[in-house]
């Protein structure tokens, strides 16, 4: 059976908006992991996108697969959209091409170069598909929709827009995991209602909200047809293989990739 892959960035306008990415100049190496390369999408490019998620930064899966939204924050918006019936229409980006060094994401919200770029990705997105919900995860994804909005493209753009919890929230907010589950997708469920039912859907679905924890089919696997040509199956499927190990420079340095031992056998 064939294996489907991301063709990549070979065609217009996207070939240049990646040859002319933005380094150090608008990205200071002090704030930003910017040795380990920019990630700039995730999903569709070839016009057939309905929707558009805008995230915060790429972390360690994302910066060994080179796409947006993988390891277990993927998972858990893959299923998201799987409620909406949206299985494959959509398009991915950050607010940040580079994986932020600690929580000074606040510190760049405002950042002019940053936020040039990031609009050319909405402005080329939004010509070449029929965007008809923006889904935002967390305030600094909502700022960059709001700046984008601020300029002649984006107020002529009509699609729904609701912003969601961050999908690793709960583990970031250092409160009791169970609760602060709960309170995500009590969020989400407030966000699939305002959405659901999309215009333009994959599959015809009736809206199944979420419990108070995360149930049988509220995750779903990344799609291997996003992942660059040649990425193993199980970065898609599973989502635990990267981490961050080491201390000071050494951490920063270093991301240790862990085959899971079920694909050696």
């Amino acid at each position: 059976m064939p294996r489907r892959f991301d063709p990549g960035y070979g065609e217009q306008p996207y070939r240049k908006l990646v040859e002319d990415n933005p380094g150090k100049s608008a990205y200071p190496i002090t704030d930003f992991r910017v040795e380990w390369g920019p990630v700039f999408h995730r999903g569709r490019l070839d016009g057939s996108a309905r929707v558009l998620v805008i995230g915060q930064d790429p972390a360690q899966h994302e910066t060994i697969a080179r796409r947006n939204l993988i390891g277990e924050a993927g998972r858990r918006l893959q299923g998201f959209l799987t409620k909406l019936g949206i299985d494959s229409s959509y398009v991915m980006v950050n607010t940040y091409l580079y994986c932020l060094l600690g929580k000074k994401g606040n510190q760049h919200r405002n950042n002019k170069k940053i936020a040039a770029y990031r609009n050319r990705w909405l402005d080329a997105i939004f010509d070449s598909s029929d965007i008809d919900a923006v889904v935002a995860l967390g305030s600094l994804a909502e700022s960059a929709w709001e700046t984008w909005k601020d300029t002649p493209a984006g107020q002529n753009a009509n699609a729904e827009f609701v912003r969601i919890t961050h999908p690793t929230q709960p583990e970031s907010s250092g409160g009791p995991h169970a609760a602060a589950i709960k309170a995500m997708l009590e969020n989400w469920n407030t966000g699939l209602q305002k959405l659901h039912p999309l215009p333009q859907r994959d599959k015809q679905r009736p809206l199944k909200l979420y419990g108070t924890a995360f149930g049988p089919g509220d995750k779903s696997p990344i799609p291997i047809e996003d992942l660059p040509a040649g990425s193993p199956e199980w970065m898609a499927v599973e989502d635990d293989w990267a981490d961050r190990t080491g201390t000071g420079q050494m951490k920063r340095r270093t991301i240790t990739v862990t085959v899971p031992k079920e694909y050696l056998s």
